[in-house]
């Protein structure tokens, strides 16, 4: 019975990443694998008993004392605690290959050689652009960024990259730093998944080279997932409310197209978007935050969900989840949406940070018969379940291991 080691800073279901890794587990467990995890203590972890190996909890958001700041400083450089709790778990647990997901600043890359190093092949799956942009998004407070690509990662602190933070930012720049010199990620990750093309083609832009990668899209089990058809008269974005995925220019659009917008998530700047609503007195719904089947329910009976994000988006599940559910979407086109909103057939698409663009689109489709919209509704879900499924992945993921000299 193979062995896989699935890693990740979170076990629990706290975003898309956090939800394929453990996904991801469950799938290959079904396959007969053992399953062991390495992740941070968190309050909202699922229970397991592999908490035993896991790393103290590293929170950005909470208040601490000077001493602590700098010792998580240096953890997120490079962590002898997290090498050291991998290296007592991979004694009880010699694993056959591990899955990495989003590792960067709690349990940190210093665990990549640790791997390498006791001889377990190593995959990570890029749930974002970090092994290229220190800041991850190939973003900042002026938008889109790729100026370190030629290599000069004083950028990051120069146009402080990561939250606007002089500290934070300088960290991160030496963080990858370090982790260049030691050729962490090039040298010792064995392959990288990629679940978008566009992700794969960004990151040989930027030197990697391409059989370092593995196209692997993610998937949804639309058996799970009931259908209405019956699309209603809102729109819908739901997700987190932070400033690159573009719900200001959303909630504009709306407005200038009359159209009723809900709003399910919550964010760092959902005062601000309530402060925008106060302003613009448009037909907008904040939901706050609405999961299960209550959230289920709002994608199914939307006239569409809308994506407008202002960011190289990879692939992203709310869009495979929407399309599950039978409604089609509206993507800016920008990342990897393109490749999922297909114009016209599993929804429509506009051009990135257009609030004319977005508002032609919105007008357009409020007056299109519901007919109409179902019948595109009704090809997303027909799309996803043929190109975007469980059988697909797994196949793909079992051939990956197989490259790497790992079968069950």
């Amino acid at each position: 019975m193979a062995r896989l080691l699935s890693v990740n800073n979170y076990h629990y279901r706290r975003g898309g990443s956090d939800v394929v890794y453990l996904d991801h587990a469950a799938l290959m467990e079904s396959q007969g694998w053992r399953n062991g995890f390495f992740a941070m203590h968190h309050p909202k972890n699922l229970a397991t008993p592999w908490s035993q190996y896991f790393v103290d909890e590293i929170e950005f958001g909470h208040a601490y004392t000077l001493s602590q700041k700098l010792a998580m400083a240096s953890k997120v450089v490079y962590s002898f605690e997290s090498q050291h709790k991998l290296k007592r778990l991979l004694q009880d647990f010699p694993a056959d290959v591990a899955h990495l997901h989003c590792i960067y600043h709690h349990l940190s890359p210093s665990i990549i050689p640790t791997l390498h190093d006791a001889g377990v092949p190593v995959v990570m799956t890029a749930h974002d652009l970090k092994i290229a942009c220190p800041a991850y998004k190939m973003l900042n407070s002026t938008g889109i960024c790729e100026k370190c690509k030629g290599g000069n990662l004083l950028n990051v602190v120069t146009h402080r990259c990561v939250r606007d933070s002089l500290a934070a930012s300088t960290i991160v720049m030496v963080e990858s730093t370090v982790h260049r010199i030691l050729n962490t990620y090039q040298g010792k990750l064995d392959k990288v998944v990629v679940p978008s093309h566009f992700f794969m083609e960004k990151f040989i832009e930027w030197g990697w080279p391409r059989d370092k990668f593995a196209y692997i899209p993610n998937y949804v089990d639309a058996t799970h997932f009931t259908p209405g058809y019956e699309p209603c008269a809102y729109f819908l974005y739901f997700g987190r409310l932070a400033p690159e995925k573009g719900v200001a220019t959303l909630m504009r659009a709306a407005k200038a197209a009359g159209v009723n917008l809900k709003i399910a998530g919550t964010g760092p700047i959902e005062v601000e978007l309530h402060a925008l609503q106060a302003e613009l007195q448009g037909d907008i719904d904040f939901l706050g935050y609405r999961s299960g089947a209550e959230l289920h329910a709002l994608i199914r009976e939307a006239r569409a969900v809308v994506l407008p994000s202002e960011w190289y988006e990879n692939a992203p599940m709310s869009v495979l989840e929407s399309f599950a559910l039978g409604t089609p979407v509206i993507g800016a086109r920008m990342g990897g949406i393109p490749e999922l909103v297909l114009d016209g057939e599993t929804g429509w698409t506009f051009e990135s940070r257009s609030t004319e663009d977005l508002s032609a689109l919105l007008s357009r489709i409020i007056a299109m018969p519901s007919a109409q919209v179902a019948g595109v509704g009704r090809h997303a879900r027909n799309h996803v379940a043929s190109h975007f499924n469980r059988a697909g992945y797994l196949n793909a993921t079992l051939a990956l291991y197989a490259s790497l000299g790992v079968t069950n």
